[in-house]
């Protein structure tokens, strides 16, 4: 399970001298917290857990002091443990952080650092500006299919309706609540405070609306010329590209790249937009869950937009997750490791059509081809798998 996985991963960092600083960033409200938790449980010498909200005092000053307080418990007791939740809520705590730690570095202070924040964007505006070299990435991604299985007994279709998210499955009884808690609890935290709260975002709005055709469109093709069309206040295509990066780093809605050949990414390529998150789509629908089952045409895109986002979820150790589409031909989803290729195409209807299967595999021979659904893979034992097994 995801956060017994990350705790493991936590417990074994943490047991090792100290060389450098552990960082955990992923999404809003999947489990980080915890599986830190639980690998505090049995840790041996000592730890502070603080958490960098809600503060009173001067942030920075606030944090140099329990950076400080920690200190002496290392000094002390011959090692210590810090644990800094929600870091990036502290303006300018890279540039504090790389001082204190090169400090302790010197002095030979045996403190070891464990950073948590809730998107990637953390990683942009921090670690790679300051602590080049001294921090180890711990990536947390939103659960999978099996995991919530094994957590809250999901089937494959309450993963397709309910999407992944472990805090929100004691609402799945109760549809209502569990909107609100998908808009409350995550979309709205996710936009206000760990985007444009950290973000110099021009157009708040359009930012949302963005994430709103993200989630209504998601597993679709959309050029950035009809996202304008139906965009207020729209700007442009580079305006559009940079909100649907953003939103991608927070792990809400992507934009997939076209697959290519080569060195050459081909930016002016249309996306291929896809919740990271299947919740998001269906909490953000203007249709009931159960009006989405019995709409067989929405209800195709739905689960094709599952299939992305547990692609998503699970590609892991340099697994891209793109698109192929080319003179009107389309392969749903294409994963790409090195010189590895696999080209999946997902069936809920018109199964007879496979052309653009045919078309890519006669450009690209050596890729992997799988159907999936109905007469190929069934989505209960895809959802067993992970991306890298596909390759």
């Amino acid at each position: 399970m995801f956060k017994r996985k990350i705790a493991d991963i936590v417990s074994s960092r943490i047991a090792e001298p100290r060389r450098m600083m552990q960082v955990i960033a992923g999404p809003r409200q999947v489990g980080k917290t915890f599986a830190v938790k639980q690998a505090l449980r049995d840790y041996s010498e000592g730890f502070t857990y603080r958490l960098a909200e809600g503060l009173s005092v001067s942030p920075l000053a606030w944090l140099e002091s329990e950076w400080n307080a920690a200190r002496l418990q290392a000094r002390s007791k011959g090692g210590h443990l810090l644990v800094i939740d929600e870091i990036h809520k502290i303006k300018g705590w890279s540039d504090l952080v790389k001082r204190l730690w090169d400090e302790d570095a010197f002095n030979d202070v045996p403190l070891k650092v464990l950073l948590l924040g809730s998107s990637r964007l953390l990683l942009q505006q921090g670690l790679a500006e300051s602590l080049e070299g001294r921090f180890e990435l711990i990536e947390a991604r939103h659960w999978s299919f099996t995991e919530m299985r094994d957590a809250f007994g999901f089937t494959v279709d309450d993963y397709v309706a309910f999407g992944a998210y472990p805090g929100a499955a004691a609402f799945k009884g109760d549809e209502a609540r569990w909107r609100g808690y998908i808009r409350d609890s995550i979309i709205e935290p996710s936009i206000a405070k760990d985007i444009l709260q950290m973000e110099n975002i021009a157009k708040p709005a359009l930012l949302r609306q963005v994430f709103a055709l993200g989630c209504r469109y998601s597993a679709r093709i959309l050029s950035y010329q009809k996202m304008l069309g139906q965009l207020q206040d729209a700007g442009n295509a580079t305006t559009l590209a940079h909100y649907l990066h953003l939103l991608g780093e927070a792990g809400l809605v992507k934009g997939l790249d076209k697959f290519y050949v080569g060195g050459v990414r081909q930016k002016a390529s249309s996306p291929k937009l896809a919740v990271c998150n299947n919740a998001l789509m269906t909490a953000m629908s203007p249709y009931g869950l159960a009006e989405l089952r019995a709409r067989s045409d929405i209800w195709g895109h739905v689960v094709e937009s599952a299939v992305g986002a547990h692609l998503l979820a699970t590609a892991e150790g340099g697994v891209d997750v793109m698109y192929w589409n080319e003179g009107g031909k389309e392969v749903d989803y294409v994963l790409r490791k090195g010189d590895s290729l696999a080209a999946l195409e997902v069936k809920t209807g018109n199964l007879d059509d496979i052309s653009g299967m045919k078309a890519f595999l006669a450009k690209y021979p050596h890729a992997k081809p799988y159907l999936i659904g109905s007469p190929g893979m069934s989505f209960d034992e895809f959802f067993l798998r992970t991306a890298s097994d596909f390759l």
